[in-house]
């Protein structure tokens, strides 16, 4: 008897079929199946290799020890939730309350969390690409269609395309400054954009995850400073970047409070609270700001020069200096796709992103990262420069 509902239940998962959005992800995704062994070099990891600062941590320490050990409200710390309205009002120069902030797990869970409460099966989403891969993965779960939008030659927004796709869609998704490529758009160009969002009626998902981590001097402007379109802007962070807390998963959205109370009930469905001692020690980084990332910053920059340096020497790579991100997103001009690239330079013992995981627009380039120590940079880029050479002296290049 025990024989006959082993032998069933394993017929049952042969016979197993993922579900619709299982096979939609699959299909539309560009990922790397390899892992990198221990030997490799990682220039892929979206995160930098800086400790947590030392009060973060010491904050939540104190927090367990305070008794910060129970679930928090599924919407979020509400100290916490307040000092986040005030950050964001400050930016937007518009009263934002508590109620129009959700702690979430991560940007990743309020990207998910959004689209799920915005998007219907068969809308359309817009992405200007390359562009973070996570919008594409909850537009597939959601049933909605992801509409891919080449970005300018210099990674910027090409408008008279967007102009064309934001007609009749439901959803912008737009990363600012953008993971993979690094630009950082301008106030003039998002001045535009604001105008036909407005003339679209579409609702923008602004992630604004690095929005710290931007160079020389450059300004940033955020969707938040145009108050035209507000009204239909669901903002996304997350404390990952900018205060070296990748594994926390602390983020939040905030926005309208129609699209809030959405975004929340979704939210509460899939993964409820954030942990209530990672929301304190969240609390702690917000009051502490810039003087726990400003150092951090300082030095991406001169990582940033080191990368650049490196990648310009290597035959085959053009390389466009990113005005923000800790990202390098250089074109490459030679005769493989990006995806078998980045399996040769795995053999070779360096790690690297695919440009095709970001979008078919990011084909014929490669994502490294520069938030590595400087010694593995150096070591890295000269493992790729080795393979570039081999490429160069027995392949084809591609023509331009």
């Amino acid at each position: 008897m025990v024989s006959l509902k082993y032998r069933t239940r394993n017929e049952m998962l042969d016979r197993f079929t993922p579900s619709l959005s299982v096979q939609r992800v699959l299909a539309g995704s560009q990922r790397p199946t390899k892992p990198a062994g221990p030997d490799v070099i990682a220039l892929d990891m979206g995160e930098a290799d800086f400790a947590t600062p030392a009060p973060i941590v010491s904050a939540a320490v104190d927090a367990l020890h305070a008794g910060y050990t129970r679930y928090a409200g599924f919407r979020g710390d509400p100290e916490l939730r307040e000092c986040l309205a005030e950050a964001v009002t400050a930016i937007a120069r518009d009263r934002y309350g508590a109620d129009q902030i959700v702690v979430t797990h991560g940007a990743t869970a309020a990207i998910t969390a959004a689209v799920l409460a915005i998007a219907n099966p068969g809308d359309r989403i817009v992405l200007p690409n390359p562009t973070y891969s996570m919008y594409a993965d909850a537009a597939y779960i959601a049933g909605a269609i992801p509409v891919f939008v080449p970005t300018r030659a210099d990674h910027h927004l090409n408008l008279d395309r967007l102009e064309e796709a934001l007609r009749g869609a439901r959803m912008l998704m737009i990363c600012n400054p953008c993971n993979p490529t690094g630009a950082v758009y301008t106030r003039a160009e998002l001045q535009r954009l604001s105008e036909l969002i407005e003339q679209n009626g579409v609702i923008v998902f602004a992630d604004e995850a690095y929005s710290q981590i931007v160079y020389d001097d450059r300004d940033f402007a955020s969707m938040l400073s145009f108050p035209a379109i507000r009204s239909r802007i669901v903002y996304a962070q997350t404390f990952s970047k900018t205060y070296a807390m990748t594994g926390w998963r602390s983020g939040y959205v905030a926005g309208p409070r129609e699209i809030i109370e959405a975004i929340a009930l979704i939210n509460m469905r899939c993964s409820f609270s954030l942990n209530s001692a990672v929301q304190r020690a969240s609390l702690a980084a917000m009051r502490l700001g810039p003087s726990l990332s400003t150092p951090m910053i300082a030095e991406f920059a001169r990582r940033r020069a080191l990368m650049v340096e490196h990648a310009r020497a290597i035959e085959g790579l053009d390389v466009r200096v990113p005005e923000g991100t800790f990202y390098l997103f250089a074109r490459y001009d030679l005769d493989i796709p990006s995806l078998d690239l980045r399996e040769r330079l795995l053999e070779a013992g360096v790690a690297v992103r695919s440009g095709l995981e970001f979008g078919p627009d990011g084909e014929q380039h490669l994502r490294l990262s520069f938030s590595v120590n400087p010694e593995n940079i150096t070591e890295g880029m000269r493992r790729m420069r080795t393979v570039f050479e081999q490429f160069t002296q027995h392949a084809p290049v591609r023509s331009s």
